[in-house]
């Protein structure tokens, strides 16, 4: 029997509903909430503000603080869910590296519905002209078996419940 989930990451491309759902199953889980937009160093945001997406190059010293991160939460005790794009293979490879025992939630839907709720959000810095540059990159986790794909047009309630199964938690 494998270990109980430490680390539930909610992937999927920008305005999938990523740190809606994180936040929900935090909250329900009793677990710390992390955003690992804000693990992006200010040149990376700079970049994506401007309309220019990030190479995977500049995403993996991202991703090795956020693994760090999580190493040390779950270290002192600490139950985590991670709002993160996770859109290429290595990337979630990184996150696997760790050790720790981890859970993917793949929050998925078609580009009309998530550039609808981009443009509806305010103060992110990922604008929508970016949207298709994440579709083009995302890597679809659908033949790995530590994913659950919880679909993005669900309401958020029947995703937090989704989630809490995938992850063999009940709501407190």
């Amino acid at each position: 029997m494998s270990a109980p989930v430490r680390v539930a990451v909610v992937m999927g491309v920008s305005g999938s509903g990523k740190t809606t759902l994180a936040q929900a199953l935090a909250q329900a889980w009793e677990a710390t909430f992390l955003d690992a937009d804000d693990f992006h160093s200010g040149e990376a945001r700079a970049r994506m503000a401007s309309g220019q997406p990030l190479t995977d190059e500049m995403r993996v010293p991202w991703v090795q603080r956020i693994a760090d991160d999580l190493r040390r939460r779950v270290a002192a005790g600490e139950r985590v869910t991670l709002a993160f794009s996770g859109l290429r293979r290595r990337h979630r490879d990184m996150l696997r590296a760790t050790g720790l025992p981890l859970h993917f939630l793949f929050l998925h839907g078609d580009a009309e519905l998530i550039a609808a709720r981009m443009r509806q959000r305010s103060g992110h810095y990922m604008p929508v002209t970016l949207l298709d540059s994440q579709f083009a990159t995302l890597e679809p986790p659908l033949d790995e078996v530590d994913v659950t794909p919880v679909a993005a047009a669900l309401e958020p309630q029947a995703q937090l419940e989704a989630a809490l199964q995938a992850i063999g938690a009940v709501a407190t």
